[in-house]
């Protein structure tokens, strides 16, 4: 067609034209015109000009009405914000297109049938502000798109209403959020040929973590039919996260996540669609069950689309959000629409929140803090595990004393209070992982609390918690740490949860010294592993039922075992990569293990588990041989599949050295080799660590060096070892000291045979973010490493560039 002011076919614009035919436009032509050759399938379309909507808001008088309307919004309150948009709608829809732009959205739809082959072609009709997608404002989901559009009358009736959805209800009140407070925005619409993904799948990408901001992943989301059910979230889609460090090599799998949701609706064309208006060319219909539990995309297409992204991203430079959709009539994968992610695309600050009360009230309860936050809330008293439905999310939860029982309704709290415990219980530890606010070892709070009561917990005072009556007022202040050096020796963290990883990421450290593997187990998987191996053991049929609704959708128990535990894993190494990631096999003990579903029917009963059938023990024994097979399984895939090679493995309470031997032995027949490296790079081979938690492994530390890597300090375990006290028992607690002469000792002569036999030394364990004394004890006796809490790694930073400092002056 000739050239028109009012209609730019894509291979006519670029990104440079955005005041011509908005962001979104302005993008498809750029991508059309610049990525397509290079493989990316974008489909064809034209723009209606933001010139062509100024013709029309001119033709019609609208221009002074419309500027009224929007000058008498009560801008404080939105009191009338309804009525003014719909009145500003209804005016655009009463008005008609100029007869000039009429003409050339006709020709120009009739060329891209011609050029598509066909008479009525399908096409998706999308609003594009001249605002949208500059790097302060998008007005991306505030206007409206049209799907199944076909037939001349059907545009045109859907670029009226596109010009409409600039005063939908949510966009006045963007725009004038965003200070555009005069009517200069304008609109463009986008004609673009339709992907028949009504017989496929649709869905958006972020070249970004959405939530973190962690910029090495690619996220994608998708669902069976058009892709506007997740766009207006109406559905729990599918999603896959993506690395992008490995995701070109083609040896490797880079899909460290993937998770199917239940995308309870699809969203088709309506049948007989020619003719009816344009907001009644598409219907909302349930999705069959067995749909639900399908992937909308293979791991081939993710994998595929992911590059795309990220080719995308660099094209421009920026993190994108991106929209794609698959054609279920040639199975080809299209993008569709792509804008600059806005909420992360800047620079992070890097942070840390330090809380302080702003009142005194009424200390109900104390006890000791963990972490250094203020909450408040509804307190809930709960006297077991049975009760947790009783506690609404947010709330705080006021009990006893908690065990591995508590963890899911540990993590629908705002805050734990408990009467027993100390700062290396239960609760202590699982609100360390959860960063949730926590006062243990209250004594009485289960009495002097009332169920319902409001209350205000403070861990911002020191190292005793104080639980206040009513809901005091306290201030946050941020701490920028982007100028905080690291020390010689490396901060690294203790670390349970991978849905924190991507955040704390951001923080200073060397890596990971310390994954638990067992927060996994626990909180995701949650079937002990030999009811997933021997399942004909498993008879009650409640339990049975709960083990075939978890691993719906996998081939058997086992692949569900390990494809869940190398996602949580490969998630923490790919957010701390290529930094080490020390990963220590499963640590439960006997009792902890029975309450995993099933696991009733593997464990034993014993006396004392906490120096029972744990660690090491287990491993080699017929009684978990298949349950550590899965676990060295996993471990395989995230290093030899994925190419995670910074993850390191670790054997916990490994109490004498021909234990250790047979250890090694045992991951060897499951594929895990020492030493063996399957990249070109001589840092990546398989590295196998010990935990220092017993006093035979200090004793015989020469020996055990012989055969592990690299000894990682449990300092919990071995000053209760060695003191001969259970650290949870409030009558002797006090007596719990990392600070003891004979625990120190100890710990210097760990340090002293690491570095004899030059290996790595670590330690793990709260005491060198609280005692800036036994931070200095470590430093002068040269420690590799030092590993916090999430809570605690700033503090321990500090503390270690204290001791330095203090060890430098001294030499």
């Amino acid at each position: 067609m000739e050239n028109s002011n009012h209609i730019l076919f894509f291979d006519q614009v670029s990104i440079s034209d955005i005041a011509k035919v908005g962001g979104k436009n302005a993008s498809l032509g750029e991508m059309y015109c610049q990525l397509n050759p290079i493989g990316i399938k974008i489909p064809n379309g034209f723009a209606v000009t933001a010139e062509g909507y100024r013709l029309f808001r001119k033709e019609n008088n609208l221009e002074k009405p419309l500027e009224e309307l929007l000058l008498s919004l009560d801008t404080k309150e939105y009191s009338n914000l309804s009525s003014i948009g719909e009145k500003a709608r209804n005016l655009i829809l009463s008005a008609t297109i100029p007869e000039e732009i009429n003409v050339d959205i006709r020709a120009a739809y009739q060329v891209l049938c011609k050029q598509c082959n066909i008479n009525y072609l399908d096409v998706a009709v999308r609003s594009s502000a001249t605002s949208e997608d500059l790097p302060s404002a998008s007005f991306a989901g505030r206007m409206e798109s049209f799907l199944n559009i076909s037939g001349e009358k059907q545009l045109l009736d859907a670029v009226l209403r596109c010009y409409a959805s600039l005063f939908t209800d949510r966009a006045i009140k963007y725009r004038h959020d965003m200070g555009f407070v005069n009517m200069d925005i304008a609109i463009s619409v986008g004609v673009q040929q339709m992907v028949r993904s009504d017989k496929a799948s649709s869905g958006v990408a972020f070249t970004i973590d959405p939530d973190s901001g962690f910029r090495n992943v690619v996220v994608i989301n998708g669902t069976f039919g058009l892709g506007e059910n997740i766009v207006q979230g109406r559905i729990t889609p599918d999603e896959w996260v993506v690395f992008k460090p490995t995701l070109f090599n083609k040896k490797l799998n880079p899909i460290l996540k993937s998770h199917c949701g239940k995308k309870e609706f699809t969203m088709i064309y309506a049948e007989n669609a020619l003719g009816v208006s344009a907001d009644k060319t598409i219907v909302n219909k349930d999705t069959p069950l067995a749909e639900q539990n399908k992937f909308s995309l293979t791991d081939k297409e993710v994998i595929q689309l992911a590059q795309w992204c990220q080719k995308i991203e660099n094209h421009y430079n920026k993190t994108m959000d991106i929209e794609w959709a698959k054609d279920g009539l040639n199975d080809q994968i299209y993008i569709v629409q792509a804008r600059p992610e806005t909420i992360h695309g800047k620079a992070r600050k890097q942070i840390v929140e330090l809380y302080s009360l702003k009142e005194k009230g009424n200390v109900l309860a104390s006890g000791t803090a963990l972490g250094n936050k203020i909450t408040s809330g509804k307190a809930r008293i709960l006297n077991s595990p049975q009760e947790g439905n009783l506690l609404q999310h947010g709330e705080i939860l006021v009990t006893d004393v908690t065990n591995p029982d508590w963890d899911p309704i540990l993590k629908k709290a705002g805050a734990i209070i408990t009467n027993k415990g100390g700062r290396t219980s239960h609760s202590a530890i699982v609100a360390r992982e959860l960063g949730t606010v926590a006062v243990v070892g209250c004594g009485n709070a289960t009495s002097t609390i009332k169920n319902g009561q409001e209350i205000t917990i403070s861990c911002a005072e020191g190292k005793e918690g104080n639980v206040y009556e009513g809901l005091l007022k306290w201030e946050i202040k941020e701490q920028d740490f982007s100028k905080l050096n690291l020390p010689e020796t490396d901060p690294m963290f203790i670390l349970a949860d991978p849905e924190r990883a991507f955040d704390l990421s951001f923080y200073p450290n060397k890596g990971v010294g310390l994954m638990r593997m067992e927060f996994a187990i626990s909180n995701t998987i949650k079937i002990h592993p030999n009811a997933l191996c021997e399942p004909e053991k498993v008879t009650d049929e409640a339990t049975i039922s709960k083990i075939k609704e978890l691993t719906n959708g996998y081939k058997n128990g086992t692949d569900y075992f390990v494809d869940k535990l190398a996602e949580a894993v490969s998630t923490v190494a790919a957010a701390f990569y290529p930094k080490d990631v020390i990963v220590r096999m499963s640590d439960f003990k006997s009792n902890e293990y029975a309450n995993l579903i099933g696991g009733k029917y593997f464990e034993p009963e014993e006396e004392n588990p906490m120096i029972g059938f744990r660690g090491a023990s287990r491993y080699y024994s017929d009684f978990y041989r298949k349950g550590f097979a899965l676990e060295c399984e996993a471990m395989k895939k995230v290093r030899n599949e994925m190419g995670l090679y910074n993850v390191k493995l670790m054997i916990p309470f490994c109490r004498t050295v021909e234990e250790g031997k047979k250890v090694i032995a045992e991951m060897v027949k499951n594929g895990l080799v020492q030493g063996e490296n399957l990249s070109d790079r001589q840092a990546d081979e398989l590295e196998i660590y010990v935990m220092v938690e017993i006093p035979s492994n200090v004793l015989l530390a020469d020996k055990f060096a012989e055969i592990f890597d690299g000894f990682s300090i449990g300092s919990n375990d071995l000053t209760q070892l060695t003191l001969g006290l259970d650290r949870d028992s409030s009558l002797v607690s006090f007596l719990f000291s990392e600070q003891n002469p004979a625990v120190k000792s100890l710990i210097r002569e760990t340090i002293h045979a690491a570095k004899r036999n030059n290996i790595k030394v670590g330690l793990c364990g709260q005491a060198p973010s609280d005692i800036p004394e036994f931070t200095q004890f470590l430093v002068e006796e040269g420690i590799d490493s030092i590993s916090f809490n999430p809570d605690a790694i700033i503090k321990g930073i500090e503390n270690i560039l204290l001791a330095e400092k203090k060890n430098t002056v001294r030499i």
